[in-house]
């Protein structure tokens, strides 16, 4: 940018004028008194104009100088720029005040510097963080989105620059419904595994640079959701195990008293009321320790998983069909949970009404994990099965728990990972369930 100097000019002119004026002011006066010739005088007058002249932009030249770089100064600070610093080092009053110019650049310079580093921290946290970001201005034009805001939109670029309607355009109709509407709350659209989400937005309105804009935030909650619910089945859980223990102890005890006072008696009637007693109360016991592991699942303990061992020890309770496919990133978990869980996998594959020998199990390595799949030829499921398959006490079966599947997925969160159920498209029955494994390595460390 180009910077004229007209200030500094015209105080340079004041100061020459002012000299000028002053020397003739003095010798006219003199030259009267003396009565010279008019020749000489005029010549006299003409030399003591140009020696002022000369006198006087010497002395003014410093101060043009120190104008001059004061004025391109300020007009940096106008352009937000404080990296150059004055020259002018005079002892007078023009020299303070580029010094006080030079000390207040400084501390701008400075004060940008914190400012730019803080912006880039910012900018860090904003794009990893796990809500969904995107801000838009009064034109409706996307000015910021980050990572997650991307994924949900199912963009693989950027969308600074697209109008909010291009950029939504590829989502689904539940998404561009909530975000047409503005408002916030609660929304539920289907993920990639054909699975309900749930979702919450949140808006917000900012001016910034003197234009208005419009910040939504999408939180996903179905995971905290679930976190919750299975916080009450546990606490539901334990309440009931701890009633039905209090009153198993006793029966059993009583059943061994019993047992003991009528050792003599010759009542093949009162030992099958023993037998059947007996029966019950070791039903209920292996009942209730059953909830048990699902009401006090402990944490993981990570441990690098030798796949093909773990599979071997799978291969001598149940029959399936594996395919291993692994790279050289190992996968942390916990064996113990992890068996757990492809046993309860395996044994609902085989209880599906499938062909043992057409029940698989599959490991694929993937750059963030491990994708489990088990798939069988059994009847797969309904809408209505499907929807409730998770949740804790639901089964199908006359003598099932209802905590299979949900003791599997409590196992899956607990290693950050997630479950998903699928009918498969290509057959007429069977079931498919992925469990993805991330690697942990971080947790594990």
């Amino acid at each position: 940018m180009i910077h004229n100097n007209r200030l500094s000019l015209s105080l340079v002119h004041k100061i020459q004028l002012s000299m000028l004026l002053v020397v003739m002011l003095c010798i006219v006066p003199v030259l009267i008194y003396i009565q010279l010739p008019w020749t000489q005088a005029i010549i006299i007058l003409i030399l003591s104009m140009v020696l002022t002249m000369l006198l006087a932009a010497f002395v003014c030249a410093p101060v043009k100088q120190g104008l001059d770089a004061l004025e391109l100064g300020l007009q940096n600070f106008k352009d937000r720029e404080f990296s150059n610093q004055l020259a002018y080092q005079s002892d007078d009053q023009l020299g303070q005040l580029c010094a006080l110019y030079n000390q207040t650049a400084e501390q701008l310079r400075k004060e940008k510097q914190w400012i730019y580093q803080r912006e880039l921290m910012l900018d860090k946290v904003l794009e990893s963080a796990p809500q969904a970001l995107l801000l838009v201005n009064s034109s409706e034009v996307v000015v910021f989105s980050n990572l997650s805001a991307r994924s949900l939109l199912l963009s693989a670029s950027r969308l600074e620059g697209l109008n909010l309607a291009q950029a939504i355009e590829p989502t689904s109709a539940e998404l561009k419904q909530a975000i047409s509407t503005g408002q916030d709350g609660l929304f539920n659209m289907l993920n990639e595994q054909e699975e309900v989400q749930t979702w919450h937005l949140a808006t917000g309105q900012f001016l910034l640079n003197n234009q208005r804009h419009k910040l939504y935030i999408f939180k996903q909650l179905t995971r905290e959701l679930n976190r919750q619910e299975v916080i009450v089945w546990k606490k539901v859980i334990r309440i009931i195990s701890h009633e039905l223990n209090n009153s198993l102890g006793p029966m059993s005890s009583m059943l061994h008293s019993g047992k003991i006072l009528t050792k003599g008696l010759d009542e093949p009637r009162l030992l099958r009321v023993f037998s059947t007693i007996e029966e019950r109360i070791k039903h209920l016991t292996e009942f209730v320790q059953g909830y048990g592991k699902f009401a006090k699942l402990p944490q993981p303990k990570l441990a690098i998983i030798d796949w093909h061992q773990l599979v071997d020890e799978l291969a001598q309770q149940w029959q399936f069909e594996s395919d291993i496919t692994l790279c050289a990133q190992p996968c942390f978990a916990d064996n113990t949970q992890l068996q757990q869980l492809l046993i309860n996998l395996l044994k609902n594959a085989h209880e599906s009404g499938s062909d043992a020998d057409k029940v698989s199990l599959r490991i694929e390595a993937h750059d963030q994990g491990v994708m489990i799949s088990v798939t069988d030829e059994g009847q797969g499921m309904n809408e209505q099965v499907m929807a409730n398959a998770l949740v804790p006490f639901y089964s199908t079966k006359s003598s099932g728990s209802g905590l299979g599947l949900a003791l599997c997925r409590e196992i899956v969160e607990a290693h950050h990972g997630y479950l998903s159920l699928h009918n498969i498209e290509q057959a007429k029955t069977g079931l498919l369930v992925k469990v993805f494994i991330p690697n942990n390595i971080s947790s594990a460390s």
